[in-house]
């Protein structure tokens, strides 16, 4: 006589149905659970057909967020608290260190507070320097150009030349305080919304175009900088060289009030962006399908990415590679795609690696704080690196 399916039988009630535990009695003598029928075991299904039985192996709960993994999420926090603890000791080493006084004098404080300047330089320039990168490498999708590629640094060597140039070194004096310092601001983020209007508001925008019309205007404001470098005098081009060499020292107190408002907002602009950042790190198409306004985006980003570079640049001078190093071990401690938590890493690596070379080419070798010189040497080694391994992080 034919067995009946399971679902035939009389006595499969509603109540067995509901319960997946429930044990069904099969003629024949073979009892089986039905949760084991229902979700097709493979070890059983396994001997059956003429296989091995295969071991389970330990499940690893996963998820679908930015950490997946227990582990994952364990290395992040670590590392954040890593970095928090390192950058405490170096803000502590740049404020104690050589101090003749006390801590518990208050000629200690008073001596700290003259380099507290310093330090808020420092702070301010390493999330510049992270939060611009990041984001600019996420809307370019390319891990290996920073902002730099966009002529910032060349923009900025151009105005000191001219000045040198046409107005000698008394020029150089004068272009240390607040105005000069706004002049520039203006004229940077200016130059830089200009570029990006007209190449990302036409009908066939490209943000590939854009960056090559950015190296051939770097390029070209790096070639009359340099063309007008040669016909100054020794002297001169000594003192044009202290500035366009990334130091501490060419900041100014008296940038602050101004600078200090346009870094907090643009890194809050863009933190705030972060969950759209996410979207448009897969690309124009799959943008524009998931129902964001891609060119409406980019361009915010970069209005903000142009903010961040031009403070950093009119503060402390160029430093190619300060960006491109911050975001590579981003990258490599976070180990996520998100940027709520890609952004605090990036930030804090900054700090260490910012305030680590000051404090180092400070209080070692009294270089005063020419920070570009391990920067520039870790930076430059890191990003051959990564051109060895074709592009590959």
């Amino acid at each position: 006589m034919p067995m009946r399916a399971k679902d035939e039988s009389p006595g499969h009630t509603g109540a067995e149905a509901a319960d997946p535990t429930a044990v069904t009695d099969i003629p024949g003598g073979d009892r089986r659970s039905s949760a084991n029928e229902a979700s097709g075991d493979r070890s059983g299904a396994g001997v059956r057909d003429g296989g091995l039985p295969r071991r389970e192996s330990a499940s690893v709960r996963r998820s679908s967020g930015p950490l997946p993994t227990a582990k994952s999420a364990r290395r992040y926090w670590t590392m954040i608290i890593v970095l928090s603890v390192a950058s405490a000791g170096i803000a502590l080493g740049i404020l104690a260190w050589d101090n003749p006084m006390p801590i518990t004098d208050p000629g200690f404080w008073l001596i700290a507070e003259l380099r507290l300047t310093n330090l808020v330089v420092i702070a301010m320039v390493a999330l510049c320097q992270s939060f611009g990168t990041v984001a600019f490498q996420t809307v370019t999708n390319n891990r290996i150009i920073t902002p730099s590629i966009m002529g910032f640094e060349s923009l900025y060597v151009a105005i000191q030349t001219s000045a040198m140039y046409f107005f000698g070194v008394t020029a150089i004096v004068e272009l240390k305080g607040l105005v000069p310092f706004v002049v520039q601001l203006v004229l940077m983020v200016g130059l830089s919304l200009a570029l990006y209007g007209w190449l990302l508001s036409g009908r066939h925008s490209s943000v590939a175009l854009m960056l090559l019309i950015g190296v051939v205007i770097g390029g070209g404001l790096g070639s009359v900088a340099t063309f007008m470098q040669r016909t100054l005098t020794p002297s001169e081009f000594d003192v044009l060289s202290a500035r366009l060499f990334g130091s501490i020292s060419n900041s100014d107190s008296s940038y602050l009030p101004v600078s200090i408002p346009l870094c907090v907002l643009a890194c809050l602009g863009l933190y705030l962006c972060s969950s759209r950042l996410n979207v448009m790190a897969l690309g124009r198409d799959m943008t524009s399908n998931l129902g964001l306004n891609y060119k409406g985006e980019l361009l915010k980003v970069l209005f903000f990415v142009s903010i961040l570079m031009a403070v950093s640049v009119s503060m402390i001078g160029p430093m190619v590679f300060l960006g491109f190093l911050v975001a590579m071990l981003a990258y490599q401690f976070a180990d996520t795609y998100d940027h709520k938590r890609l952004f605090p890493m990036a930030a804090l690596l900054g700090f260490v690696v910012l305030g680590g070379a000051y404090f180092v080419m400070k209080n070692i070798f009294y270089a005063e704080g020419f920070v570009s010189i391990i920067i520039e040497i870790g930076g430059g080694g890191a990003f051959l690196l990564v051109i060895l391994r074709k592009g590959r992080l």
